[in-house]
């Protein structure tokens, strides 16, 4: 359970039970989805669905951070020579910060939105030219910079700072914006499996046999379920990360995120007259380490956080593109897709809705080539190798099912041929088949969460092996074949 989820709990909405036609569809309940059907609320024709509950994703697993010091994404644009791809991007970023502003202060959402200092840091000598690039180009850009690091935190080597960043609580803000939509519209528990089309007609069939027909289908998953004609594992990584949130005695009012992998980052949340600090460490790809009771660890022992001043922990995962931009765009007629947000799912997810609405409305957007999902053919064969390594090698070592961190708590057996995974606990023994049924990945058990992991696109399962999180489509429990 993330900090979010101890104090709000977004109201529950109905479970669709008939076919339903629409003109436009939204697959997807997180705040991708929910800003997207925000800009087209007053479209009479339209529906939402999520295949589980609103924001329970990705988006609760957030840090809630709202800044345009984005690790080293600045510097690796600047690097390469893309000027004008770092002036727009960065132009999206702050306008999305400001639109953030604006609906917050129109709809009057109390979701603990402060102004704080955000910094960019490194420790690493080997960064210190990109640090400086991106001061001067941010400088260039009329932005106050300053030199130096945060105050009472890890001894970095250099940093810069901004004045104009936020952190909100990211519940709070989605339960706000749900009041100015009309429930009607939105429908939880609703998993979309299959994607046909009939003439100009989307036909998206749910878990329950129901058919959505829709004119235009905006697909803002974190993982797209399908994979024609996308073969977004050819584009993409997943990266994991892990967070602590510890009670502190004050609210310093800055964030900070490092340039170098495996990325630290930190800040801080007042609730009322209690403080806590959140703690991202231990950033990977999936490929290298998937032990997370270890990582959790690690990032507790590096920051120096007392066991005692844990409020609670979690983790998150996140779809890392190779030129580190979103994917979002048409994949083919009426056919969209919202994905691919590194770590800045919150501003991206607000600046793809305002692409998408413009798209639909035949307006240019002059961020649709740069977040175009069919951009650049070559970089893709190019970098196909790279991307397909890393998810392979994530596959392989998924298949090594007995870790050597595994408590005795659970064990593997086969039984007519299959493999199977039992976990006991005071609850009784909770048996799945521990493969993926998205494209047969081994699952890793997160004995942390208790949930099963997929590395190789980050489908996600209870203990009982019900999926929470796809792409997956399917759950995992040997009893429900």
């Amino acid at each position: 359970m993330s900090i979010w989820e101890t104090d709000v709990k977004i109201s529950f909405f109905q479970k669709l039970d008939k076919n339903k036609k629409v003109d436009i569809l939204i697959i997807g309940g997180g705040l991708s989805g929910i800003h997207t059907l925000y800009k087209f609320k007053e479209e009479q024709s339209i529906c939402l669905v999520e295949a589980n509950t609103i924001g329970c994703g990705v988006t609760k697993n957030t840090t809630g951070k709202l800044t345009y010091l984005q690790e080293n994404t600045l510097g690796y644009l600047i690097k390469k020579g893309k000027q004008k791809e770092a002036k727009l991007y960065l132009k999206s970023q702050i306008e999305g910060i400001q639109e953030y502003l604006k609906i917050i202060k129109e709809e009057q959402i109390d979701c603990n939105l402060e102004k704080v200092s955000s910094y960019l840091v490194t420790n690493q000598e080997k960064y210190l030219s990109d640090l400086e690039q991106i001061e001067e180009f941010l400088k260039n850009e009329e932005i106050l910079v300053k030199r130096g690091i945060p105050e009472n935190t890890l001894p970095f080597l250099a940093g810069i700072s901004v004045l104009d960043t936020y952190v909100f609580h990211p519940l709070k803000y989605i339960k706000g914006i749900l009041k100015k939509i009309q429930p009607e519209s939105i429908y939880e528990n609703t998993r979309v499996v299959n994607i046909t089309k009939n003439n100009d007609i989307y036909e998206c069939i749910t878990k329950e046999g129901y058919t959505i027909f829709a004119k235009k289908v905006i697909v803002a998953c974190h993982y797209p379920f399908f994979l024609f004609p996308y073969f977004l594992p050819i584009k993409t990584s997943i990266e994991k990360s892990y967070i602590i949130a510890k009670q502190v005695n004050a609210n310093l009012k800055y964030s900070y995120i490092t340039m170098e992998s495996p990325s630290m980052s930190s800040r801080f949340y007042q609730n009322k007259d209690k403080m806590y600090q959140l703690i991202l460490g231990k950033s990977h790809s999936t490929s290298v380490s998937q032990n997370d009771k270890q990582n959790f660890h690690e990032v507790k022992q590096e920051n120096q956080i007392e066991e005692d001043s844990i409020i609670c922990s979690w983790s998150n995962v996140d779809i890392k593109t190779f030129d580190h931009m979103p994917l979002v765009g048409e994949l083919k007629d009426n056919l969209y897709i919202i994905t691919g947000f590194e770590t800045w799912g919150l501003i991206q997810s607000l600046v793809s809705a305002n692409i998408i609405k413009d798209l639909l409305d035949g307006k240019p957007s002059l961020l649709s080539d740069l977040f175009s999902p069919k951009r650049s053919f070559l970089k893709k064969i190019l970098c196909s190798p790279f991307y397909l390594t890393l998810n392979g090698y994530s596959f392989l070592k998924s298949k090594f099912y007995k870790k050597n961190w595994y408590s005795n708590q659970l064990e593997f057996y086969r039984k007519d041929g299959k493999l199977l995974a039992v976990f006991h606990d005071e609850a009784g023994a909770h048996v799945v088949h521990p493969v993926c049924p998205h494209m047969k990945c081994g699952l890793i058990f997160n004995e942390k969460e208790k949930t099963w992991d997929c590395p190789c696109h980050s489908s996600k399962f209870d203990i009982d092996g019900n999926v929470l999180k796809g792409p997956s489509k399917k759950s995992i429990s040997y009893f429900d074949e």
